[in-house]
Order: C-alpha cells, then structure tokens, then sequence
C-alpha cells in the first residue's frame, strides 16, 4: 500500500562528528611467539556507521527523515561510510577536508569480546567548521528537530552559534554532549549526558536525588527545557524546566556491548517527539531502544521493525513494564486516544473493584491500572498482605474486559508512574477526596481531569478477609 501523500514523515538534522567503526571478528586460540599477546584469526570484516552517523543511521531506520551534517576527509574512508549510510535512505551533507583523514574506529574482536581498539582521528580546520555552520543555516529551515552529536572531535566548534541559531528559528535541539564546560550547551531544548558527562559537567553525584538535585539546577542555570541523565542499569531519569521529574527503569536484560548505545537513545527521543510524544512517553521509547542496542555486539543500528518486536516481548498480552507501557501510550495518545489511569493493591477482587473499573473506562479509550508490586503492598497494608502475588493479581485484572493494560509501581505511591504515563484522566474511587488523590497536580498540571468514581458501600478487602477467616 502506498504512503498517502498527506502523511509526511518528519525530517531530523543531525550534525556532529561522524566516524566510520570498522569490526574485525575472528577467534583467540594461541598466543604469539613473537609477544604475549593473542592471534586473533580474522573470520570476517564489518563497516558500520560511527559517532554523528550511528545517529543518522538509527533515526532514518525508525522511520523518520534524515540528513547528516558533518566534516569528513577527501579519502575512501569517507566514500566507504557514505556507502554504509546509503541503504538507510540518510542524505549526507559532508564538508571534506583535503589532507585530513576521516575519524575511524578499529576493533578486534574474538567472540563477543573486544581486544583492542585503534583510533584514527584527524584535526578540524576553522574554515571546515565555518562551511558546516554556513550550510548548518541552509539545511536548518526544513529540520523538525536538530540533533547534535558531540564526541569532541572538533566539528561542533560553532556549537553555542548553532544553538542560538536553532532557537531563533524555533527548532527543538537535542545535544549528546562530551565535555566541559557546561556553559556550550547553553540554550539547548534537551541535554542528553550520561552518569560520566553528567559527573564532568555538573559535579559528581552518587546517587538518584543528587542527580536530581544537580540536574535542576543545570536546567534553570543553562535554559534547558529537559535534562535527560542515562544511567546504564538504573535506566534514564527525566528532568523538566516545568519542575517535574520521572525516573524509567531500564528495560535492558542481556547486555554484550554499550558501544553506541547513547547514539541510540537520542536517535529514537528525536524521532518519538518528532512523531508528537509528550517527553515521559519519548524518554520510555528511548530506553526500548537502547535495550535492543545493547543486546548486540558492536554499535547496532536499531529499526522500527526491531521495536516492535521487543514491545511484544515486554510482556504477556496486557501486562506491561511501566517504561514498555509508556511507549505503548505514547502511541495510542497520537492517535487521538484518551488515557486513563487508576491504581490500587486490587489484593482479592470484589464487585467494588469491577464496578469502580468499569466506570473508569467510560471515561476514556484506554484504561491502566497501577498495580502495587508486592512489598509496597506490605508496607501499606501490613505484614500478611497481599494474599495474593503480584503476577497473580495482574493476571486477574488483565481477564477483566475493561482493562486495557496492567503495569506496577514499587512506591508507596503511584505519583512516579503517573508522571512517567501522563495519563488524560486519573480515576480513584469516591472514597477519596480530590486534595488526597496521589497525582492530581500532575494530571491537572497538563490539561487532565481528576474524577472520583461511586464509592460502592459494603465491600473491601479488609472486609473480604475477615469474613473468610471467620471475624466478620
């Protein structure tokens, strides 16, 4: 079926240092006469796209618009990794450098680990990083966002004229930043640091409230709208100039090779905000994403056919992980979809709970349910609570017809999960009054509604297990 004309796929600038990684896999089965050092005996050779490209190649195969922007030396190198970007479909913009090589990475790899890794890097002329800001202004006006990739290479020399430029033009910009000083970033819409960028820019700080409490204070010191901090297993926290903040566990369960996985992540927040998710959602794609990167060896371009796979395994049918939900939602939203979100233990189902959800889905197109895991169940409801697992609670509401998806929190409250979702309309029972709803700020916050339910007389769980144990 042929694309209608009407629909146009948005179109992301990236610009930054491009690199070409070349791979070469073999086998260790002796050690060299000549040295104590492995024979690796090469099975085969790869060239992948590296740095600014590896960013170009992952938004093009997630189905957006792409064209790169970058400094290259006039060499084979540079017509070889044009040549790898090719099948993506990436438009290469690249100012050549007579004299200069292109920046390339060489690994040696037995299996899947890495021996060694060579380095070819060149230097950047003033008069290439002249034409790239010239040409930078041409491109600009047809970009829906900006991505600028900085691995200190030089390239981005011009990086806080570009900035300032960007948003004089009303252009979100996404910056994968490298090094000190912090004050270059100034003005970026979204800064994207990992927990070592973070460190070296803003101070060193150990902990998730640290991070939090440094990273809003970057925010208002350099006019960022968003900060987003990847923190490898302990997945990416999302800092917003509005003040509010959500955490997204990781979603990774095998990892090979973090090579390229920061190329990843800010490839699919440029595409998932392009596409109009609102930034938790975009935060929670991006995550996805780098857990699929990360599963392989080497920089790995991932594809929109690659997320929706993965989305399938997040989990079975209804029950999701609260990141895999989120991307979920993110979609469902555009396409127009109301949200809405309610919460609770749900320890033994009674009719209370299925009329209370019931009337909760007549308040949108999709119903989630925040399920409390199993020790934030404890320390609500004591020591004997739950009776019943979380798995087999999930399990119960997701038979339910009116739920439409089932996901936990492990706090004592959903406020987290609710930032995270961003949900249109948050649902309690009647039971609660609107200054005790966990949320409501929040949902209020973004143009939400905060509505409480019919509070049905004579059913609880409480009351459930008495009566089963004799006492009521």
């Amino acid at each position: 079926m042929q694309r209608s004309e009407a629909v146009r796929r948005p179109h992301i600038l990236v610009v930054g240092d491009v690199m070409l990684d070349r791979y070469l896999f073999g086998e260790v089965t002796r050690i060299s006469p000549e040295a104590p050092v492995p024979v690796l005996r090469t099975l085969r050779e790869e060239r992948r796209p590296g740095g600014a490209a590896n960013v170009a190649a992952n938004v093009a195969a997630m189905g957006a618009d792409c064209s790169l922007l970058g400094i290259a030396g006039a060499d084979a190198a540079c017509e070889e990794l044009t040549g790898v970007l090719a099948p993506y479909g990436v438009r290469c913009d690249l100012i050549t450098q007579r004299g200069h090589a292109t920046t390339q990475k060489t690994r040696l790899v037995a299996g899947t680990q890495q021996i060694v890794r060579f380095d070819h890097d060149s230097t950047v002329e003033p008069d290439a990083v002249a034409a790239l800001e010239a040409r930078f202004l041409t491109l600009l006006p047809s970009a829906d966002i900006v991505i600028l990739s900085d691995y200190s290479k030089g390239s981005l020399a011009a990086m806080p004229r570009l900035l300032k430029a960007a948003a004089a033009a009303g252009v979100r910009t996404l910056v994968d930043p490298k090094a000190p000083p912090a004050t270059t970033f100034t003005g970026a819409w979204l800064l994207k640091p990992n927990h070592r960028e973070f460190t070296l820019l803003f101070g060193s700080a150990s902990d998730r409230e640290a991070i939090l409490a440094r990273g809003r204070a970057a925010v208002r010191e350099l006019g960022l709208q968003h900060l987003v901090v990847t923190l490898g297993a302990d997945g990416m926290l999302l800092i917003s100039a509005d003040g509010t903040h959500a955490h997204v566990p990781t979603e990774a369960q095998e990892v090979f090779d973090v090579s390229g996985a920061g190329d990843t992540v800010i490839a699919a927040l440029a595409v998932a905000l392009a596409e109009g998710s609102g930034m938790p959602q975009a935060v929670a794609a991006a995550n996805l994403a780098a857990s699929i990167a990360v599963s392989h060896t080497g920089t790995y371009v991932v594809t929109a056919a690659d997320i929706a796979r993965r989305q399938a395994q997040v989990g079975p049918g209804k029950i999701l992980s609260p990141a895999g939900l989120a991307a979920q939602l993110g979609r469902l939203r555009s396409q127009g979809k109301r949200i809405v979100f309610t919460n609770g233990c749900f320890d033994i189902l009674h009719p209370g709970h299925v009329r209370m959800l019931a009337a909760a889905r007549k308040l949108g197109d999709v119903l989630v349910v925040g399920l409390n895991e199993d020790e934030s169940v404890r320390r609500l409801k004591g020591p004997t609570r739950p009776v019943n697992t979380y798995a087999d609670r999930a399990e119960v509401l997701a038979g339910l017809a009116a739920v439409d998806f089932v996901t936990s929190f492990g706090e004592d409250t959903p406020l987290e999960l609710i930032t995270l979702l961003q949900p249109d309309v948050l649902v309690k029972g009647g039971d609660y009054t609107l200054e005790k709803i966990v949320g409501a700020d929040v949902v209020l916050g973004r143009g939400g509604h905060v509505v409480a339910v019919d509070f049905h007389e004579g059913y609880s769980t409480t009351r459930t297990i008495a009566r089963s144990s004799g006492r009521g």
